[in-house]
């Protein structure tokens, strides 16, 4: 896959009939893939917002691009049911699926492997926004299925040119590598994962992106440049990122 030609549209994961963005070969991000497919036997679901299709600075392509085919499966939309999505649905009913969201009813990764008596053998993300991720995780029954798990790290996000609600988040590609790297016991996964992603972002910036920090940050020291919202719901959202409470 040349990354010089970075996907456009959503139908790319299908028939490859996408309409493509060319990258000058100055700033193709082929050298920065793994030679091969990295081999994993963890099969990995991204559900993707939508919205996401139309961002081209987006993650999925490039994880895509690194990840066996049979390995990485990509699904696009806002609403599953069982009887749209059958594979979605047996999956989700699967022992050995996990779905990677926060909260408090999710449990670490790395503890859940030490008690889980089946070893899992996939893991669904959702790939948006965190308000695009929150609808698609809460108005699915069956992303309610699978064990839900979450990552205690303390890594900060390597995709600088894309603002973060706080300094904690991760991108997709960022939860897969660091969700996968854990699944196979293998850290070099996490390594070459995020080759490439920070190989765009310092593209990005020596052709004059600038570094976007986090909501968290830009509130925390008088930064932000809107004005404070009006509605109670989303000044409380605004409070909470400022006193670094998980929303």
């Amino acid at each position: 896959m040349k990354l010089h030609y970075l996907p456009l549209e959503g139908s790319f994961f299908k028939e490859h009939q996408s309409t493509l963005i060319l990258r000058p070969l100055k700033v193709c991000l082929c050298p920065f893939l793994p030679a091969h497919p990295l081999s994993i036997s963890t099969h990995l679901y991204i559900i993707q917002h939508p919205a996401e299709e139309s961002k081209v600075l987006r993650t999925v392509p490039l994880l895509v691009a690194c990840l066996p085919q049979d390995k990485c499966t990509v699904k696009v939309g806002r609403r599953f049911s069982g009887e749209r999505d059958v594979e979605l649905s047996t999956v989700c009913r699967e022992s050995g699926t996990l779905i990677l969201y926060p909260g408090a009813e999710a449990t670490d990764l790395e503890e859940f492997l030490l008690s889980s008596p089946v070893y899992p053998s996939t893991i669904i993300i959702i790939d948006g926004t965190w308000s695009q991720a929150k609808d698609i995780f809460y108005k699915n029954s069956l992303f309610r299925l699978p064990k839900q798990v979450q990552l205690k790290t303390n890594i900060s996000s390597q995709y600088v040119i894309r603002m973060q609600p706080t300094n904690r988040c991760l991108s997709t590609l960022e939860c897969a590598a660091v969700a996968l790297s854990i699944l196979e016991k293998d850290i070099h996964i996490q390594e070459t994962l995020l080759r490439p992603l920070q190989a765009l972002c310092s593209f990005q910036l020596q052709h004059g992106a600038q570094i976007r920090l986090s909501k968290e940050h830009l509130l925390k020291n008088g930064l932000y440049p809107k004005p404070m919202p009006t509605s109670k719901r989303k000044l409380r959202k605004m409070e909470l990122l400022m006193s670094s409470v998980k929303i």
